[in-house]
């Protein structure tokens, strides 16, 4: 432990600029990121369910033999289950084919009338899991619907968002810290105490992230943490070469620490790249199309947070206690810094225009919006490190000693900013990018509609807001033809203050109606009324509810 004789929070060091009132303003911002992902509603973070057969809420006259799940991108199936009518539960087995989940449904699970339940949980590309329910019903819906479960843990992503926090602190001002400390100031025993705690954390912190993987895919509590198939579930996913890259990452910055001088620098040096390997090896970006360009800059990435953030603990602990290999280092880290700012620059744009992909985007979204915090954050942390690097080095090297004492200062606020960023970085696991959210607005929404008298398919095209088509398939109760002789198309949002919609739908000769160019101009819940006209003296009308993505 270092003394207060030399801690870098002590007199003259970063207390100089109200240390108190910083901490607690981190606190504050820590508490508003993990506000913001709880808040979010989004239970996919990554893969989007496009399209399932049936189709929610839909009757079918014989049971199905399967059900298909059509996600953006190939997923591995984790859990089935389904709710019987009578609310006994069956374990299903699933298949993949491409971006298909294939859920067998053995006769002897669906032989009864009434709605079913489908619960499944899955595993993206990028290694986060997705879970969704869906309703159906084999001949004459049941009375009283199955209930569906909570898909989220809302406790259990809190303690994830906090070992993922944990793993980022070890990685950048752990093991880039390692690399400093080899590297800029060679020999030097400053921040080494600091240090080796952060590489600690960080080397507890990577299983239990693996184990909390294991949890959240499974949909599993807390209290099923040390159970093997928690840890094997979590080894079937992409986080598990991550997890095991940054744990060798942090073992070798470990033995950094204390190898000698010579030794040390390869350590470090391979510390750094796993810092980088273990980036890529999963997440939003690294699973982001083209990955030949996404994941080397998610390493890039990777590898300039850990050199930029990993420098500041050393440096200010060298100058706080006046060290003869201060200078030095501050002169080799203002030679090779702007360089890696500007690597890290063009890499965080590549992958914002690949996530984000429009600017509207940016405040449409909860991922969105957690951009604009971490850019809110990094405005800040450049004009520090600009202050640092134009106005303070200088007078610094030379010895001017209020040069240091602001440098001390302004690394103090650095290593804050830092940390307040990595917070809001691991909120990202919990949001969908948008360019997954594009993908799923493009698709169709569809409503199934039945009564004794008539039933209804309706899919409106695409499911976003705007100019959209409506397509409307109409038959009897008993699934038997319907030859109407008009429909009309009802929409109403009354939450959004919109103007209630009414469109007579046209036969275009393929079994259908249809309503062209209708202009719905806000996403959510929208009622729907579908009235349809039998005969001369029979009329019914049909009504449901679609949400309409923004």
């Amino acid at each position: 432990m270092v003394g207060a004789r030399h801690s870098f929070f002590g007199r003259g060091g970063f207390a100089a600029l109200g240390g108190a009132r910083a901490l607690h303003l981190l606190a504050c911002l820590l508490v508003t990121v993990a506000a913001l992902f709880a808040a979010t509603e989004a239970v996919s973070a990554h893969a989007s369910l496009l399209r399932s057969t049936p189709v929610e809420g839909e009757v079918i006259r014989d049971a199905p033999v399967q059900v298909v799940l059509t996600f953006s991108e190939p997923v591995t199936p984790l859990v089935a289950k389904l709710l019987r009518p009578d609310g006994r539960p069956a374990s299903l087995v699933a298949g993949v084919s491409g971006a298909d989940v294939r859920i067998a449904l053995p006769a002897n699970e669906v032989a009864s009338q009434g709605t079913y339940l489908l619960s499944w949980r899955v595993v993206s590309a990028d290694g986060h899991p997705v879970a969704g329910n869906l309703t159906f019903s084999s001949g004459t819906p049941s009375a009283a619907a199955p209930v569906a479960p909570e898909l989220t843990d809302r406790a259990l992503q809190i303690v994830l968002w906090g070992a993922k926090l944990a793993l980022y602190l070890g990685l950048f001002l752990g093991a880039g810290g390692a690399f400093a400390l080899a590297w800029l100031t060679p020999g030097s025993r400053s921040g080494v105490g600091i240090v080796g705690a952060l590489v600690g954390l960080g080397l507890a912190a990577a299983p239990l992230s693996f184990a909390l993987q294991g949890l959240d895919a499974l949909g599993a509590p807390l209290g099923l943490f040390g159970q093997a198939m928690v840890w094997q579930t979590a080894a079937a996913t992409s986080y598990a070469l991550t997890a095991a890259t940054a744990f060798i990452a942090l073992a070798l910055a470990l033995l950094a620490l204390a190898a000698e001088k010579s030794m040390a620098r390869w350590l470090s040096l391979g510390a750094l790249a796993g810092v980088g390997a273990a980036l890529a090896a999963s997440g939003h970006a690294s699973a982001a199309a083209p990955q030949w360009l996404t994941r080397p800059m998610v390493f890039v990435h990777g590898v300039g947070i850990a050199f930029w953030a990993g420098a500041l603990l050393p440096l200010g602990f060298a100058y706080r206690r006046k060290a003869a290999d201060a200078g030095p280092a501050l002169r080799r880290l203002s030679v090779t810094v702007p360089y890696v700012v500007a690597a890290l620059i063009v890499a965080g744009l590549v992958l914002a225009f690949v996530q984000v992909g429009t600017v509207s985007a940016l405040w449409q979204t909860a991922y969105g919006r957690l951009l604009l915090l971490k850019l809110a954050l990094i405005v800040p942390l450049l004009l520090l490190a600009a202050a640092n690097r134009w106005r303070l080095t200088k007078p610094a090297l030379a010895g001017q000693s209020d040069a240091r004492r602001r440098l001390v200062r302004n690394i103090g606020l650095e290593t804050l900013l830092m940390v307040a960023i990595l917070a809001v970085v691991a909120g990202f696991r919990f949001t969908p990018p948008p360019r997954v959210l594009a993908v799923e607005a493009a698709e169709p929404i569809a409503l199934h509609i039945h009564t004794a008298q008539a039933m209804a398919e309706l899919s409106i095209t695409p499911g976003h807001a705007g100019v959209v088509a409506a397509s409307i398939v109409v038959m009897s109760g008993d699934f038997g033809p319907l030859d109407a002789r008009a429909v009309t198309l009802r929409l109403a949002n009354p939450q959004a203050d919109a103007t209630p919609i009414s469109a007579g739908a046209h036969k275009p000769g393929d079994g259908t109606w249809r309503v062209d160019a209708l202009d719905l101009p806000v996403g959510g819940k929208w009622t729907v009324a579908i009235d349809i006209e039998i005969s001369a003296s029979e009329r019914t009308t049909l009504t449901g509810e679609v949400v309409l993505r923004p």
